[in-house]
């Protein structure tokens, strides 16, 4: 975490509970199609719940409901009513209760995705909210944007820069993205998709797979 967004909340115990992804991002970079993608990709072997965050719709809920990527029933909507990054780094309550209801009506869960509304680069979740973050970028911002840096590239534990297919017509170089994430990722992981193209998002279904597999291997008397 960043020294200028202090986290006051305490990561809860793991045991007996899904991992818990928060996935955050600006407006329009492609959250909900990663939401909608991994859902597609892992819900044939993971057990699933999704919470959305939007100010005053349920937007992305919606979205994805009609999308069918799971049963509806295990999407929940939380409308903020504020800023997000509030709702997911300062006041956490009304996303840890949609958390904890999705877990006690369709437990045990393996992963439960909660997508942040659109914020900017400063915008990361609590680890009392969420035990892993995904920071999802897209081109249509310029190839100037990593570099740019902010808690929410910097620090989250994969960095996802979506849109690749457009790149050519916005004129962003994905080497030059490639090089400055690195930079100021200081190793963390990066990968570069296009959800459009790749309607799966494989590449960032592989790394969540990964991190669930390390997380019950941790709680292994959890479920």
């Amino acid at each position: 975490m960043s020294a200028n967004h202090d986290d006051h909340h305490h990561a809860p115990d793991g045991h007996g509970r899904a991992l818990r992804l928060g996935i955050g991002g600006p407006v329009g970079s492609g959250k909900t199609a990663l939401v909608a993608a991994l859902c597609r990709s892992l819900g044939p072997s993971l057990r699933l719940g999704v919470v959305t965050n939007d100010i005053y719709t349920t937007e992305d809920a919606d979205f994805l409901r009609r999308a069918g990527v799971i049963d509806a029933e295990r999407i929940l909507a939380v409308q903020t009513g504020c800023c997000p990054h509030t709702a997911i780094r300062d006041d956490i309550a009304a996303n840890i209760d949609a958390v904890e209801t999705l877990e006690e009506r369709f437990g045990p869960l393996d992963l439960v995705i909660v997508e942040s509304g659109g914020d900017n680069l400063t915008a990361t979740f609590s680890r009392g909210l969420a035990d892993r973050q995904i920071f999802v970028l897209d081109v249509s911002g310029g190839d100037k944007v990593p570099r740019k840096g902010g808690p929410g590239v910097t620090t989250a534990d994969l960095l996802v820069v979506n849109k690749t297919d457009l790149a050519p017509m916005v004129g962003a170089d994905l080497t030059v993205m490639s090089r400055d994430a690195a930079k100021v990722r200081d190793g963390k992981p990066v990968l570069f998709t296009s959800i459009r193209e790749d309607k799966g998002a494989h590449s960032v279904a592989e790394w969540v797979v990964g991190i669930v597999d390390a997380w019950h291997h941790e709680h292994a008397h959890s479920v």
